[in-house]
C-alpha cells in the first residue's frame, strides 16, 4: 500500500491496515475523500498480507457528515456532488476484509452512513450519533435507510431518522450500533486489537463468512441510494430545506412550513 492516498494516511501493522481520515476541521465527507478511502480499502483488498483494517480519523470529530449547508460544501452547487458520492459509497460497502471503525467524535449524516460501513464500531465515550437530515428539511443518504435498520432494528433506525436524536456512545452500545467502548486515548488500540483479534484467524474463511453475512449489500445499498437521492432531489427544492440550511448556519431550531 502507499503510506497517502489524498486525505487518507496509511500504514501497516502485521496482518492490519490502518487507515485515518484528515480532512480539518471536522472530517467533511467530500466525493475524493471517499474515493481515496475506497482506494486505499481496494488496495487492502488486494494485498494477501492484509486481512483487516482499522479506520479512524484526525481531530475531534470522525466524520460530521456531508457540507450541505457551506456554499463550498458538497451541496453547495446542487445535487451534481451527490450522485458520484454514492458511488464511492457503494464501492465501500463493495469491500471483501473486515473494517474496525474507530469512532472518537460525531458521526454525523453521512458520517453516520460512513461509520455503518465498518463491521464493527468502537467508539470513545465522547462518540455521538446522529441522523440528523430531517433538522436539514432533507431526506437520509448515504444508504442509511438500509444499513442503519439493518444494525439496530427497524425501530431504533425509524427513531433516529424522524428525531435526528443525538445517540451517546452507552446507549449506541446498548443498541449493537457500538460493539465496544473505550477511553479516547486507548480508542485506536482498542480498535486495532479487534482488528487482530479477526485477523489472527484463517483469512479465507473469515472473507467468506464475512460475505454471507453481508450478502447483497452492496447491492442493497446501491438500490437504496438510487432512491435516496430522487427523494432529496425534490426535497432540495423546498422552502423548508432553505429554512434548514439557514437555521444549521445560525444555530437554532428550524422554523418549518411544510412547503
Amino acid at each position: 500500500m502507499k503510506a497517502q492516498y489524498g486525505e487518507v494516511s496509511a500504514k501497516i501493522e502485521g496482518h492490519v491496515a490502518i487507515l485515518e481520515i484528515d480532512r480539518p476541521p471536522n472530517n467533511f465527507v467530500s466525493v475524493e475523500l471517499m474515493r481515496s478511502l475506497a482506494d486505499a480499502l481496494e488496495e487492502a483488498d488486494d494485498d494477501k498480507g492484509l486481512r483487516a483494517t482499522v479506520v479512524c480519523s484526525a481531530g475531534k470529530a470522525f466524520c460530521a457528515g456531508a457540507d450541505l449547508a457551506s456554499p463550498t460544501g458538497i451541496g453547495g452547487s446542487g445535487m451534481q456532488g451527490i450522485n458520484p458520492l454514492y458511488h464511492e459509497a457503494v464501492r465501500l460497502f463493495s469491500i471483501k476484509k473486515p473494517i474496525v471503525m474507530a469512532v472518537q467524535g460525531a458521526a454525523v449524516g453521512a458520517g453516520l452512513g460512513l461509520a455503518l460501513v465498518g463491521d464493527f464500531r468502537v467508539a470513545a465515550p465522547e462518540a455521538r450519533f446522529v441522523s440528523n437530515f430531517v433538522k436539514l428539511g432533507f431526506h437520509p443518504g448515504f444508504g442509511i435507510t438500509h444499513t442503519l435498520p439493518r444494525v439496530v432494528g427497524e425501530q431504533k433506525a425509524l427513531l433516529m431518522c424522524l428525531t435526528g436524536r443525538r445517540i451517546k456512545a452507552d446507549e449506541a452500545l446498548a443498541w449493537g450500533l457500538v460493539d465496544e467502548i473505550a477511553p479516547l486515548e486507548d480508542l485506536r488500540a482498542a480498535a486495532l486489537r479487534l482488528a487482530n483479534e479477526i485477523a489472527e484467524n484463517a483469512p479465507l474463511a473469515v472473507q467468506a463468512t464475512r460475505k454471507t453475512f453481508r450478502a447483497d449489500l452492496a447491492a442493497a445499498v446501491k438500490a437504496q441510494t438510487d432512491h435516496e437521492l430522487i427523494e432529496q432531489t425534490w426535497l432540495r427544492e423546498t422552502a423548508d430545506f432553505a429554512e434548514g440550511v439557514r437555521s444549521v448556519n445560525e444555530r437554532r431550531p428550524g422554523k418549518f412550513v411544510g412547503a
